[in-house]
């Protein structure tokens, strides 16, 4: 600076005062560069731990937040592909990963199996790395959830924290935890802006959830998930055990998966799984997200839906489909009496569903002390249970104090479907549909869905999940609801073993074995 002001005293021409100007502004970017490079390596890891065979730096700088960062490129139109450029001009290239061409589960089965490596060597910058890394997952529900499958089963010492970058239709659990529910700016301060967001976000413990279906062997046909053209995250989660499983049955097909914020079976499941089939088919058509909303909208009105008892046999609503059992914190199993004009059923882990809406919301103090209700807190070991009739009593949401059919509050809960109800019915877990075939002979399909651990998420300020131990948990956006939309119960006189599961069994690290041993 001092040559620049050397330049402006000895020369008082217009000449030297643009070359003043120029070179001024020269410096300012050059020295915001460089205090932008000293930001990136808060969140930096170096090659040598990502890439075998790499020369080991002269000097270690301990990041104060290193990250990995898992891009799904098709997700939101052409901003997944732009993200993973931006993300990777600004942090090693190696940290930052597409998940169309790489499989999470093995890049972070190395990436700690290397950690353990150097820690056991003395590395102490390998030691911080591991104890401060956090996660990017930038992508949809399903994206997520399938991070979230693979940190699980992969065992870590020190399972890593979780943001999620919406660029999904939906964004429930970016929503649930502050993250927003828009599509992202993909420029380099919009990117750095998120990482700053990252470094002072809080950790919170979430519930997960085991998934069990079961079902006799059938005589004739499949009762195989079917997924839309290919299988999407859940389904990838969600299947079949092997025959060397203790969950196996002789004489049994038997599909397992795990979710975070909902399962979902009926109407709703039925619309996303055309709206998947669709984008599968014309994904050129799908790439704005409010489009993308538009679609599902379009097709909950040309599937009738909006007049679903008159487009609609009985045969679709809840309570001819499936007997349903659930168990409490404590005690037996017990029926759940199901309303018949009920169409859809969620069980419900996070307060955010069909893009950011809360299906219980807050029950007044008479359903508290009457009906043992509670908050939704993500992290009480306790599923929501809401039902809908058709998507007219979808849309209360958008009331203040709006909320579904509050059923129950349960540990777990059991799902039986007989022969004759139906030949099929559409599920989802976590934005991820499919349709299952139900099989027509005399035998029962099973599906059990129970508590199972838990995993840690990254919340912002603007987090609308509570916790069950935190006592300044955000407060829900609405106050006690009244009765006015309450139709519980109206009508209801007309009506194992745990294993880790997902998609990374065969990188799973057993009991009792130190993974700097493996190789």
């Amino acid at each position: 600076m001092e040559f620049l002001n050397r330049i402006s005293v000895r020369s008082g021409n217009r000449l030297a005062s643009h070359i003043h100007s120029f070179l001024a502004k020269s410096w300012d970017v050059m020295v915001g560069d460089m205090k932008s490079e000293d930001k990136l390596r808060d969140f930096y890891i170096p090659n040598y731990m990502l890439v075998s065979g790499s020369d080991m730096p002269k000097f270690k700088i301990v990041p104060s937040c290193p990250v990995m960062v898992f891009v799904n490129a098709k997700s939101g139109g052409q901003i997944g592909g732009e993200l993973l450029l931006t993300y990777r001009s600004l942090l090693n290239e190696n940290q930052v990963i597409d998940l169309g061409e790489k499989a999470p589960e093995k890049v972070l089965h190395t990436l700690y199996v290397t950690l353990e490596t150097l820690k056991s060597s003395g590395d102490v910058l390998a030691a911080e790395i591991q104890k401060r890394l956090r996660i990017i997952v930038a992508g949809g529900d399903g994206t997520v959830g399938w991070l979230l499958s693979v940190v699980s089963d992969l065992k870590l010492p020190h399972p890593p924290p979780i943001a999620p970058v919406p660029l999904g239709t939906g964004n429930n659990i970016h929503f649930a935890f502050g993250w927003g529910k828009k599509n992202p700016f993909t420029d380099r301060q919009s990117v750095l802006t998120f990482l700053n967001q990252v470094k002072t976000a809080k950790e919170m413990n979430i519930d997960s959830w085991h998934i069990i279906m079961r079902m006799r062997s059938p005589t004739e046909g499949s009762c195989d998930p079917i997924a839309p053209l290919e299988l999407p995250h859940s389904l990838h989660a969600f299947h079949q055990v092997s025959q060397t499983d203790t969950l196996n049955m002789e004489g049994y097909q038997t599909f397992r998966g795990g979710f975070w914020n909902y399962f979902s079976m009926g109407m709703d499941a039925q619309i996303s799984y055309d709206f998947h089939a669709q984008r599968k088919l014309h994904a050129e058509k799908f790439k704005n997200q409010l489009v993308n909303q538009g679609t599902y909208l379009k097709l909950g009105c040309t599937q009738g839906w909006f007049c679903a008892s008159l487009s609609h046999p009985s045969s679709r609503n809840i309570a001819h489909q499936t007997k349903i059992k659930i168990m409490k914190r404590q005690g037996q199993w017990e029926d759940l009496l199901i309303p018949r004009s009920i169409r859809s059923i969620v069980c419900l882990n996070l307060p955010s569903f069909s893009g950011g809406l809360d299906p219980w919301a807050k029950p007044n103090t008479k359903k508290v002390q009457y009906r043992d209700l509670t908050p939704p807190y993500v992290d009480d070991g306790l599923i929501e249970i809401v039902g809908f009739r058709d998507a007219w009593h979808g849309l209360i949401l958008l009331a203040p104090k709006g909320h579904g059919t509050r059923l129950a509050q349960a540990s777990r809960i059991r799902f039986e479907f007989c022969k004759g109800a139906t030949e099929h019915t559409f599920m989802r877990i976590d934005g991820e549909p499919w349709k299952q075939p139900l099989p027509a002979d005399n035998d029962t399909v099973v599906v059990e869905i129970s508590h199972f651990g838990q995993v840690n998420m990254l919340a912002t300020p603007l987090n609308r999940s509570k916790s069950v131990n935190d006592p300044m948990s955000p407060v829900n956006s609405h106050d006690e609801d009244d009765d006015s939309n309450d139709e519980e119960y109206e009508d209801a006189e007309d009506t194992e073993e745990k294993r880790k599961f997902g998609a990374s069994d065969t990188f799973k690290i057993p009991d009792g074995v130190d993974i700097a041993q493996l190789t």
